[in-house]
């Protein structure tokens, strides 16, 4: 496989999983339901998933690659808190 199409693959594995994360954060409507649900346990296990593709791929990554994985992995952690928050202020 070239690097190209490798490079193009995570970034859609990523982009998948940060899609997900988003619908499990309320944040985003499921396309298959039409619906805004929230799952903050699910949104919590993308969020570690993705953070153990990130110890896993560490130094195997460009620099592109590592900067996209790092960032989207920091805006749905942000997420994550402000929904938290969200619940604790209820």
């Amino acid at each position: 496989m070239d690097d190209q199409r490798r490079q193009a693959l995570f970034a859609s594995l990523v982009i998948s999983l940060h899609a997900a994360a988003m619908q499990h954060l309320g944040k985003v409507k499921d396309p298959a339901t039409d619906t805004v649900r929230r799952d903050l346990e699910q949104a919590q296990m993308v969020i570690d998933l993705l953070d153990m593709l990130t110890e896993n791929t560490k130094n195997n990554l460009s620099a592109n690659e590592s900067t996209f994985l790092s960032r989207t992995v920091q805006e749905l952690k942000l997420n994550y808190v402000d929904e938290v928050v969200k619940d604790q202020k209820a």
